[in-house]
């Protein structure tokens, strides 16, 4: 009998697109003497088509395994997992928990930090009571100004003066309550991906070569002139780091499944900085996530199955967990 895989994707963020993509890609990798798909769409408003996943256990016949590929917002934060909890629905990815934390820059970096993993240093402001000033006695410019919570470096800033500080500072807070604000690394960008559950796995990091002045969004999507190198040019001493705390990032922030873990390589002191992780990175056939996963050893049908596998092994130890007195 096949596994009926439901994917979700769409939603409400503006990853909406990279989603559409995301989920082709993997639809496409599914094995169809293996598995039967279930396509669950949710636009821009949010409404579900052709219907929705209910909220209780045993009311989604037809699911055996969800697998979301909804990028930022809704999807990935935490939101849409607590509905596969509360219908008892084995999903890929990581739960409530790690999916929120990851999702908030300022909690997972919190978490990091606390766990001794080295974060670029960083304050938070709140809408409402920006302060330039406040900044400007902590940090230098250049700083990066960022909303907590949103993917696809939607409303990141780079500020080399009060001026852009400012404009930084009001574009962020309309994007979240809460505004990051990071002192700058001049360096190199990296990522490395992890797969696993209680003991997950690093795969090759790679580089990324942005074409602007950092990766941001249209950089990301829009110009399609930003390169990666794969494997990323770093002694074996460093990519054995990187992947040491890409690991360690993941089980810091509660993750599962899958996750990919950003950092900043400083030129200036060598050192390596976690800056964020992603919970559902992009996963297009061009995305490095899956080509990183790929150059390891990991073809992309593989990578799938794999992630499939976790999704069921996770939710059957869950499963063993006790919810009430007997």
């Amino acid at each position: 009998m096949k596994l009926r895989v439901a994917v979700v994707y769409g939603g409400r963020s503006g990853e909406h697109e990279i989603s559409l993509r995301s989920a082709e890609s993997i639809i496409a990798a599914l094995d169809a003497a293996r598995y039967q798909v279930e396509r669950f769409f949710i636009g821009q408003d949010g409404r579900w088509s052709p219907r929705p996943i209910l909220p209780e256990p045993g009311a989604n016949a037809g699911i055996d395994v969800v697998f979301p590929v909804l990028h930022g917002t809704f999807g990935e934060d935490g939101t849409v997992q607590g509905l596969f909890e509360l219908a008892d629905l084995p999903y890929v990815g990581a739960g409530v928990l790690g999916s929120a934390a990851a999702m908030d820059k300022e909690v997972a970096k919190r978490l990091c930090r606390e766990r001794g993993l080295p974060v670029v240093e960083y304050l938070v402001q709140r809408r409402g009571a920006l302060d330039p000033a406040a900044v400007e006695r902590r940090f230098e410019y250049p700083v990066f100004v960022k909303p907590a919570n949103l993917g696809s470096s939607l409303g990141i800033t780079k500020a080399h003066n009060r001026g852009d500080l400012e404009r930084a500072l009001n574009l962020a807070a309309r994007y979240d309550r809460k505004v990051l604000i990071e002192r700058a690394i001049a360096g190199r960008e990296l990522e490395c991906s992890v797969l696993g559950n209680e003991n997950p796995r690093a795969s090759h990091p790679c580089e990324i070569l942005p074409s602007r002045e950092f990766y941001d969004y249209e950089d990301k999507y829009l110009l399609g002139a930003s390169r990666f190198l794969l494997p990323a040019p770093l002694t074996a001493g460093q990519s054995s780091e990187v992947r040491r705390l890409a690991v360690e990032c993941a089980l810091a922030v509660e993750c599962a499944g899958m996750a990919r873990v950003d950092f900043l390589l400083e030129s200036a002191s060598g050192r390596v900085y976690i800056n964020e992780i992603n919970t559902i990175p992009g996963f297009t056939s061009i995305s490095m996530y899956p080509k990183m996963w790929e150059y390891s050893g990991i073809s992309y049908p593989q990578l799938v199955d794999e992630l499939i596998r976790l999704a069921l092994e996770r939710h059957a130890e869950t499963a063993a967990t006790r919810y009430s007195k007997e």
